[in-house]
């Protein structure tokens, strides 16, 4: 019986730190996704304030109509 909880513990302990593993990946990943986002942020910011203002709709037909 003491076997056999050994061995379930070094099971669980195994599967534990794989875990650990997969969670700091995913960690790794979405820190890196908020780089890019803050980056796209920073640039979409950038762009509107060099733009002229002006918006284009959708059902607005551009001026050389």
């Amino acid at each position: 019986m003491a076997q056999e909880l050994e061995e379930r513990i070094a099971h669980l302990e195994k599967m534990l730190d794989e875990l650990s593993d997969v969670v700091k990946a995913q960690r790794d990943e979405m820190d890196g996704m908020a780089r890019i986002l803050e980056a796209l942020r920073q640039k979409a910011l950038a762009d509107a304030q060099a733009s002229d203002g002006g918006v284009i709709l959708g059902d607005e037909r551009p001026p050389h109509y």
